[in-house]
């Protein structure tokens, strides 16, 4: 039976009702995708924007902290910070013997300091308290050591707490230098120029360091050498161990240096020494085409120099004291033409028939 023209209608109202629904429905659905597209929009617009805010305030910042430090060395350039007091300080210096160390102790003991000389030569070491004291210094001990040893410097170390005291101030001064090509060089020659020029550094500040942080207050000088910032000819091994030196102490800094509060700022202070070449016997044969330029250093002048420095906290220096800023400079400049440059001052060492293995510079 057919339906009726009534039930049709009915039929096709409904269906188109439906029809109005589902599209209300989509249209409702597109709508609300739409408010959620704009409001992810939004909010990742408004993210960037913050983050981008943030960066920039941020980079505004460190253009500030550069200008402040770049006019800050300037004026300190031109007017140096004053020098500290060191009396009172119990300062160990190793390699104190002969050479830049005895010059060093003449020049400690001048501060009303306690003097703690290490040297594996004994005959120097007892050689440097009996001048101090003859100059009417007390307060000098002396430990003969080999300080290439971990063991022996630990047990040093504490047998120097019981006599002395804590030691506020290491002064790592000693080394060696065998000047010879590298393949003329023994095995066991280049062994020990590391075992002392390099891992009595990290026994000597495994042995003494702890407590100085403990304190929150204490100086590390470390002598490493011109020779530690460019390479000579035959010094292959030493030149390593001072570049070692060197490197040891900038990531030392930098890991106390960003373990820094507000709150707790380290006052442990560093100080790396590059001398050129001195005249304390360690050189044999310098080479120096021009003497008026880069003369061979008096172990007087050059302790001096090193004293001045860590008296007024510097991180590092030179010496002579150009030496550094012009290395900075030649490192912008093509690698030929400074190979020119180290050609025409012929500056340098010549290879000497006996190895120099004694532990003071």
């Amino acid at each position: 039976m057919a339906p009726s023209a009534e039930q049709v209608t009915t039929t096709d109202d409904v269906m188109h009702n439906d029809n109005d629904i589902h599209h209300k429905q989509d249209r409702s659905e597109r709508l609300q995708d739409k408010r959620r597209n704009r409001l992810v929009f939004s909010s990742s617009w408004s993210e960037s924007m913050t983050a981008l805010s943030i960066i920039a305030s941020e980079l505004i910042l460190l253009i500030i902290k550069l200008i402040y430090c770049a006019l800050e060395s300037i004026i300190l350039t031109l007017i140096p910070p004053s020098e500290k007091s060191l009396e009172g300080e119990v300062i160990l210096l190793t390699g104190a013997g002969n050479g830049i160390g005895r010059e060093l102790a003449k020049q400690f003991v001048q501060h009303k300091v306690t003097l703690v000389c290490w040297d594996v030569d004994e005959k120097g070491n007892v050689e440097t308290k009996r001048l101090l004291t003859e100059l009417g210094y007390k307060d000098i001990y002396t430990y003969t050591i080999d300080i290439s040893n971990r063991d022996t410097v630990l047990a040093t170390a504490e047998k120097v707490r019981r006599e002395v005291g804590e030691v506020t101030v290491l002064v790592n001064n000693a080394g060696i230098m065998p000047c010879r090509p590298l393949f003329e060089q023994k095995p066991d020659t280049i062994r020990k120029i590391f075992d002392v020029n390099v891992m009595a550094h990290f026994w000597t500040l495994e042995a003494f360091l702890p407590g100085m942080i403990e304190r929150n207050h204490g100086h590390v000088v470390a002598l490493s050498s011109m020779c530690g910032v460019l390479g000579l000819p035959n010094v292959v091994p030493y030149c390593a161990s001072k570049f070692a030196v060197r490197g040891m102490m900038e990531s030392l800094y930098e890991e106390l240096r960003v373990n820094d509060t507000a709150a707790n700022k380290s006052q442990v202070k560093f100080t790396t020494v590059y001398p050129i070449m001195v005249n304390t016997g360690l050189v044999k044969n310098p080479r120096n085409r021009i003497p008026q330029l880069l003369d061979l250093q008096s172990p007087e002048r050059v302790a001096s120099k090193i004293v001045k420095a860590m008296r007024r906290n510097y991180r590092e220096i030179s010496i002579p004291t150009p030496l550094l800023t012009l290395d900075r400079i030649s490192r912008l400049l093509p690698y030929k033409f400074i190979q020119q440059v180290k050609d025409f001052i012929d500056t340098g060492l010549d290879p000497d028939d006996g190895c120099d293995t004694s532990a003071s510079k």
